[in-house]
């Protein structure tokens, strides 16, 4: 699989990859991450594209997944406050947000992951307590529980895991 940065070309597919992705959510017990707020919007998709911070993963020439990638020191507001635990690493890092495949290919959620830390060495990742795919996908790829943070688009707290080499 190739990962690669989305361009305004993609946007359709990944709109796509996100209605699969809110419905596949919603048959495996996690209605509430993504569901009622048709979650992401567009504008925040458009955005995350001119950002540099959108990429695709693509599969023998098609687009089956998608995600959002940036990395830094204290990129992610949201993570400050860490409840119940603590981060175990400090300084820069790296975030994935909203990770979606289309399940076409085996392995599209690991490959992402994957290709993430291959560019930081220091991953950060939350989500929904109902997303067992999630959770299970990384604790698989050697994540470890970290606490709970919270998300300013809706009330529903996040299970924050990271890596780091």
């Amino acid at each position: 699989m190739e990962i690669r940065h989305s361009t305004p070309s993609d946007l359709d597919r990944m709109a796509a990859l996100y209605i699969q992705a809110r419905q596949f959510m919603k048959e495996t017990g996690n209605p509430n991450q993504w569901g009622p707020t048709n979650w992401p919007p567009t504008d925040l998709l458009r955005e995350d594209i001119a950002a540099g911070r959108s990429y695709v993963c693509v599969h023998d020439g098609t687009v089956v997944g998608t995600f959002c990638f940036l990395q830094g020191e204290d990129i992610e507001p949201t993570y400050r406050d860490i409840q119940e635990g603590g981060w175990h690493y400090d300084g820069p890092y790296g975030v994935v947000h909203r990770l979606a495949g289309d399940g076409s290919v085996k392995g599209i959620g690991r490959a992402c992951l994957d290709w993430a830390f291959q560019q930081c060495g220091h991953l950060r990742v939350d989500t929904h307590g109902d997303n067992r795919v999630m959770q299970n996908l990384l604790k698989n790829s050697g994540f470890a529980y970290c606490g709970i943070i919270h998300v300013l688009e809706d009330n529903y707290p996040r299970l924050a895991f990271d890596k780091h080499i």
